[in-house]
């Protein structure tokens, strides 16, 4: 298909019906571009509000927050998968959309994730009442097993972004350098165990209700 990101900000805008919270989930492979077109989409979306409503009514809820602790991956033996399915807290992650879509809170913490120490961090995110649209983003939204297939059940809609391979690992790298590995480390980790997990991602891709092109993508700084 052929759009633009202002077809996308129409197509999030127009999840929100009858006054009711909805979720915009972002799935894709590492490096593909999910945050930064999570956050180019809220960011248009905040500066044209619908009438009677403010800045707020769209919030960015980030699914890395549910990374488990390092302290916990040692416990578990999965430090080296890091990054892997089974080292996020998805049941917590699909209880946090419930009470999202519960929508009786007048202020709902989310976690954050803090990419220079590599941890989540409790409380970092804040929804309010207000926010009418969530957009969430992470890898594994499409994954059809039973840790992951709750979240996708909660989701208004998930669109998969769709990135060149050569450019998506050429971004991957970039940011991982740009966090504090060194470039063979980031080399490394972006073809091992990056790779693994975007395979299983790429697989994904047809349960996704929208492809985000790579034309589209492209034209927005790499995250």
């Amino acid at each position: 298909m052929t759009c633009t990101l202002t077809d996308l900000v129409a197509r999030a805008r127009g999840l929100v019906s009858g006054g009711r919270r909805a979720v915009l989930g972002i799935a894709g492979q590492p490096g593909a571009g999910k945050s930064t077109l999570a956050a180019a989409l809220v960011t248009a979306l905040a500066a044209d509000p619908p009438p009677g409503h403010g800045a707020d009514w769209v919030a960015h809820v980030p699914m890395d927050g549910f990374h488990l602790a390092d302290a916990e991956l040692d416990r578990l033996g999965l430090r080296d998968r890091k990054g892997a399915p089974d080292t996020f807290d998805a049941y917590g992650y699909a209880a946090l959309l419930r009470r999202l879509l519960d929508d009786q809170d007048p202020m709902i913490y989310a976690p954050g994730f803090e990419r220079v120490l590599e941890q989540p961090i409790a409380g970092a995110v804040g929804v309010p009442r207000a926010a009418r649209l969530v957009v969430t983003e992470g890898n594994y939204l499409l994954v059809d097993d039973a840790r992951w297939r709750p979240v996708r059940a909660l989701l208004t809609e998930v669109w998969y972004t769709d990135l060149d391979a050569g450019e998506r690992l050429r971004r991957l790298v970039e940011r991982h350098v740009r966090f504090g590995k060194a470039e063979a480390d980031a080399v490394a980790w972006a073809t091992g165990t990056d790779e693994r997990n975007a395979e299983l991602i790429a697989s994904t891709r047809e349960r996704a209700d929208l492809l985000v092109p790579d034309s589209v993508l492209r034209r927005l700084p790499p995250g």
